[in-house]
């Protein structure tokens, strides 16, 4: 690969010019809107999403198959939270384990292995539907991708290797990416608006993107890891388990499904010279080791591996253009042994997935696609920063340093710690101070509420399908009481002038041109619900009040419309914390006042805003306040001249 013509920009004569030659070839490129190369779960994350919302997406790979042994294993609760939201969880659910807490054992030369403690592994501060870890294989989250795009005509394409793009200065012509057939080594060239790498550390689109080099350091120690089926009297096998021996290193058990036990096995001292010799038998033995005096073997070994822990994040997550990404190991790495690398990886791609379809609609302006760097970079940063201090205190054995590290540490670990700063998409209200758990730039909290038309109790945060909208939801006591509010803050964003409207109006003419995909399961879960008023706003009425005290009739046309959205907070019982979903994310909302709480497509808090419904006029000052908002990074497409 010359990698010194990679990522490079041609001027846009010569650009139309090889382009009118390659589409003129018998052979004319493969054209899609994104690239995506690499088909593991930051791939086919992204992918997934993208096809879901009509974007056309074509994956590559240069592996033959997907995922059989080994590899990731853990999913954190926002994790399953995700996977929830896309209705993809219960097969994972079905099958995975499900592991609540975490053991410590140690011996010394004067102490024998012995158990120091428990810990819960997620207590109840961490606010969350599902307290635990799911271990599940990796290649079952990649076949629920794969399978999920299937029913919508979208496949990998395998053995095909990518090895360089190049950028036009025209911003509207799309980028070449020269890829190479395993098999057959065949050249092929694709045409893509975006290319996204997400192929894995030793990733050739990082190589391909100027001053993207991974920054950080890697330690001496080499680890080996071991997923098999155990013949063991140990008591914590199935628990979250790390046992030190201070002769031999370090153990951190996982319990796997299908009866399996992941090893994660410190080899501290060895053969010298070459770290090939620490084989399979001599890693079975060293675990031999640490564990005794309770008895260790195997019925069988499904895969071995053996890593050199390295804490690296790519200097750039984008080339300068904003038209190559990085997600996943090709943006940063660590070591396996806090279950972050899977989870951290998708959520990438979750990240940027929703930043990709308004881009490929003209509906982004600049800011949005750069945020994707500035919050996925900050993620990585801190999850290596944690992952130094959380694997060093692993191998040191010291359980209560780690039992510290570990509740410092554990709303990241979980994924709701995952939090972005101020941005273009994450404004901070600067006329109120933030009293509930409901924060710009952090996750929307869970809450329980009732469905008004059906009088289903539903957790808020997974009721609305993912479709690639922003969620407005408006929060208050009583309805009747704010009346003249709603029906002065619908009419406002319905005008011509609201730049609220006229997004929609946009979005509309976009997806009646490139619709979502359907899948047969739509028939059930109905999306066109959610779409009726906007394809890119899902308005949704939170009240206190009974069902008893109000009809859909009483709500202005645009609610009415969203009808499958409008909830009453009466069910606190039910909730994580016993609270109403209006406490819990405004911390006490005032007789009369008017919350709006913007989500994003991704499930992140974007704004908050608060009225005093009784106030003349604060409905039109609550749709500017909107205006506002979505005018920091989103825009009405410049038609395109016939």
């Amino acid at each position: 690969m010359d990698e010194s013509s990679d990522g490079r920009a041609e001027g846009s004569a010569e650009c139309v010019d090889r382009l009118t030659l390659l589409r003129s070839m018998p052979e004319a490129p493969a054209e899609c809107q994104v690239c995506v190369v690499g088909a593991g779960p930051a791939g086919l994350m992204l992918a997934c999403n993208l096809s879901r919302w009509g974007i056309k997406a074509l994956v590559i790979d240069d592996r033959a198959n997907s995922t059989t042994a080994g590899r990731a294993d853990g999913l954190q609760p926002k994790t399953i939270e995700t996977f929830r939201q896309m209705r993809l969880a219960d097969p994972l659910l079905q099958r995975g384990v499900r592991v609540y807490d975490i053991a410590f054992w140690r011996s010394t030369a004067e102490e024998p292995l012995h158990r120091l403690g428990r810990e819960v592994h997620y207590p109840p501060v961490i606010d969350v539907l599902d307290p635990y870890i799911l271990l599940v294989h990796q290649g079952m989250v990649e076949s629920l991708f794969i399978e999920d795009m299937r029913k919508r005509g979208v496949e990998v394409r395998r053995n095909t290797a990518f090895d360089s793009y190049s950028v036009c200065d025209n911003k509207k012509a799309p980028i070449q990416i020269n890829c190479r057939m395993n098999v057959t080594q065949d050249r092929k060239a694709i045409l893509s608006h975006y290319l996204v790498g997400c192929d894995g550390a030793h990733s050739k689109v990082r190589k391909s993107i100027p001053d993207a080099k991974p920054v950080g350091m890697s330690q001496s120690a080499v680890w080996g890891v071991l997923d098999g089926e155990l013949i063991t009297d140990f008591p914590d096998i199935w628990s979250k388990t790390l046992v030190f021996s201070q002769e031999y290193g370090s153990i951190l058990i996982i319990p796997r499904e299908r009866n399996m036990t992941r090893f994660y096995i410190e080899l501290k001292s060895g053969p010298k010279g070459d770290k090939r010799e620490l084989g399979q038998e001599f890693v079975m033995q060293r675990a031999k080791q640490i564990m005794a005096p309770f008895k260790v073997d195997w019925r069988y070994i499904e895969w071995f591996g053996r890593y050199q822990i390295g804490q690296r994040v790519a200097g750039r997550f984008c080339d300068t253009h904003h038209r190559a990404f990085l997600a996943g190991d090709a943006s940063h790495t660590h070591s396996p042994k806090a279950a972050q690398g899977m989870n951290t990886s998708m959520h990438d791609s979750w990240n940027l997935a929703w930043k990709l379809n308004l881009a490929v609609r003209g509906l982004a302006k600049p800011a949005l696609l750069e945020s994707y760097e500035v919050e996925r970079r900050k993620i990585a940063l801190d999850l290596v920063n944690f992952d130094y201090e959380h694997a060093n205190q692993i191998a040191g054995g010291d359980a209560v340093a780690l039992a510290e590290n570990f509740k410092t540490n554990v709303r990241f670990i979980s994924g709701i710690g995952a939090e972005y700063g101020e941005n273009p998409i994450n404004m901070p209200d600067s006329g109120t101070w933030v009293m509930g758990e409901a924060k710009p730039g952090c996750l929307l909290p869970p809450a329980k509420v009732t469905r008004y038309l059906d009088s289903n109790p539903v957790d808020i945060q997974l009721d609305i399908p993912m479709l690639g909208q922003f969620r407005i939801f408006l929060l208050m006591w009583d309805v009747h009481q704010s009346r003249v509010f709603l029906e002065t803050f619908c009419r406002a964003i319905a005008t011509r002038e609201s730049l609220v409207s006229q997004l929609s109006a946009a979005a509309g003419l976009s997806y009646a041109a490139q619709p979502r995909l359907p899948a047969p399961e739509d028939l059930y879960l109905r999306p066109e619900r959610y779409t009726a008023v906007s394809h890119l706003f899902t308005f949704g009425l939170i009240t206190t009040m009974p069902k008893s005290e109000i009809e859909i009739s009483d709500l202005p046309a645009l609610l009415q419309d969203s009808r499958w959205t409008f909830y009453l907070d009466d069910i606190p019982e039910q909730d994580t914390r016993g609270s109403l979903c209006t406490n819990k994310w405004l911390g006490s909302l005032g007789p009369g006042e008017v919350a709006i709480v913007n989500v994003r497509p991704d499930g992140y808090v974007g704004s908050i805003g608060r009225w005093d419904s009784s106030v003349d006029d604060s409905g039109e000052e609550a749709a500017r306040w909107l205006d506002t908002y979505y005018d920091r990074f989103l825009q009405v497409p410049v038609p395109v001249a016939s």
